[in-house]
């Protein structure tokens, strides 16, 4: 009983900060953090010690697939090149440069445990990745590079961590055990994965209760993970493949109301647990002080060194990256050349989370032959990137955006291709009608036809400037008063019993999805 009290109060004291986060305009990870740093020096506020496995496969998971879910395969895709520079390229070299600079500030620590805790630090962190570069508008390309980045750079970590790890405990770790490992991890995440899309696909396929898809929605990547890890394979690529091949096809695997459950659901789950995340990373500085025994000089010293090296690496590796690799005609045929502001800006969003702290924690008691290092640094060292990143990178970034001056997406390029879009759509469904139209009375095709023509002229409509009130816009405004006339209509007959409860709920259904759907067309 304890502990579900806790996890409502958790839960409670997220979607509070959540709610002031968006009450002052400022990014929810960045006041969720402080709040747990704040709450963690606060007697008698429950209190919890991060498990690992709490985060790498209860909660990493299902945040993972939703991303992915919602991630464009075609833009993916077409972004590949800098994604794998940056997940993968960029991961190795930061635990290198990390790696290095401990051993060399430590060098009674072994190297294998120095390039473990670059392997911990080097991800930025999918949760804080995707929730600040949509939220401050960052350009589409950008938002795809750093999410399809934040999506693959855990496996990588993980793999490495992995392999510095049992070479720092001392088992024997050539280029062989390396080369087993990598295909273990990442191809065999990448087979469970395909094969989880290919069995769920066909299960979602199958299934015409929402309910049901939705129960199946969230199974989806536990299930996953638990067999990948079962074969000690890369279980956020598993996930990672299953989303994305799943959310290319869900148009086609899932019906109209099962989509709109699913998605109702996935966003109340993401809501609920990048809250709880971010609050649990605060909540664990009494912890990691707590077990923190070293010279104060040199905590500080350390922890300068391992953030200055974070923050140059990332710069050092993506000006080459972007602006050398235009050196080869393959590539700088395929993309045009783009201004510094970009790699800049990329650069600047190297938040850590949650996942940088859990990997910190399972790092090895001992290295090799029994010797102790200082492991509670290390995991200082963790708990520090995430906030000093965080509050710092976190916070600035909307400036930085703002003084770079990255060109938005085109918006009304954007309305010119959905209105060319749907007029090819209209045409399809006028010439299904007309095949069909013998088949219903003439009034019922008629009002198709209307209906047809009506969301042909909204689309045009946005063409239009905001100056004035569109015909679509007064039709809103006006069928909103009276969803709400009819009701009041239905309430007041559901209280003087002139209509059952069950006929007010069918009612309000109805007028409900109505509504949801003339919103819809004012939030475009």
């Amino acid at each position: 009983m304890e502990g579900l009290f806790e996890v409502v109060v958790f839960l409670a004291t997220a979607t509070l900060g959540a709610a002031l986060a968006r009450k002052l305009g400022l990014l929810a990870p960045i006041v969720l953090v402080v709040a747990g740093l704040v709450l963690s020096f606060v007697p008698g506020f429950p209190h919890i010690r991060l498990d690992p496995d709490l985060v790498l496969v209860g909660i990493l998971p299902p945040l993972l697939y939703v991303a992915a879910l919602e991630t464009s395969v075609p833009a993916f895709r077409h972004n590949l090149r800098p994604i794998l520079w940056l997940a993968v390229g960029l991961v190795l070299f930061t635990a290198a440069a990390i790696g290095l600079v401990l051993h060399l500030l430590l060098p009674m620590v072994p190297f294998a445990v120095c390039l473990a805790l670059g392997a911990v630090l080097a991800p930025p962190d999918a949760v804080a990745a995707t929730a600040v570069a949509r939220r401050i508008g960052l350009p589409r390309r950008v938002v795809t590079i750093l999410e399809g980045e934040s999506l693959l750079n855990d496996a990588t970590a993980l793999v490495l961590f992995r392999v510095a790890t049992l070479a720092a405990v001392g088992s024997a770790v050539g280029v062989t055990e390396v080369t087993i490992e990598v295909l273990r991890s990442a191809g065999g995440g990448v087979l469970i994965g395909a094969l989880g899309a290919f069995l769920f696909g066909f299960l979602h396929k199958r299934i015409s209760d929402p309910l049901l898809d939705n129960a199946l929605s969230l199974i989806i990547p536990f299930a996953v993970v638990f067999v990948a890890e079962e074969i000690h394979a890369s279980g956020v690529m598993a996930v990672v493949v299953t989303g994305l091949a799943l959310g290319h096809k869900l148009p086609v695997l899932m019906s109209a109301a099962s989509r709109l459950q699913v998605g109702a659901v996935w966003r109340l789950v993401r809501f609920l647990l990048e809250g709880l995340v971010f609050l649990l990373v605060g909540l664990q500085l009494p912890d990691v002080l707590q077990d923190l025994d070293e010279p104060v000089g040199r905590v500080v010293g350390v922890t300068a060194a391992v953030l200055g090296t974070l923050f140059l690496a990332r710069f050092a590796w993506l000006f080459p990256v972007t602006y050398l690799t235009r050196l080869v005609p393959s590539v700088r045929r395929g993309t045009a050349r783009k201004p510094a502001k970009y790699p800049l800006v990329i650069g600047w969003a190297g938040m850590r989370g949650v996942v940088t702290l859990a990997a910190a924690l399972a790092l090895p008691l001992t290295v090799a032959g029994g010797r102790e290092y200082p492991r509670e640094l290390f995991i200082w060292l963790a708990f520090a990137v995430i906030v000093a990143t965080l509050i710092g990178q976190g916070a600035t970034l909307p400036m930085v955006a703002r003084k770079l001056k990255l060109p938005p997406d085109d918006p009304v390029q954007d309305a010119l291709s959905a209105a060319g879009v749907q007029q090819q759509a209209g045409r399809a469904a006028r010439e299904r009608l007309d095949e069909l139209a013998d088949s219903a009375p003439a009034p019922v095709v008629e009002r198709l036809r209307r209906g047809v023509e009506d969301r042909t002229n909204l689309a045009w409509e946005r063409l239009g400037g905001a100056e004035r009130e569109t015909p679509s816009q007064a039709y809103g405004r006006l069928r909103q008063e009276m969803i709400d006339a009819e009701r009041e209509v239905f309430r007041d007959a559901r209280d003087t019993g002139r209509i059952p409860e069950e006929v007010l709920v069918r009612a309000y259904r109805d007028l409900d999805l109505e509504e949801s759907l003339l919103r819809r067309e004012d939030d475009r």
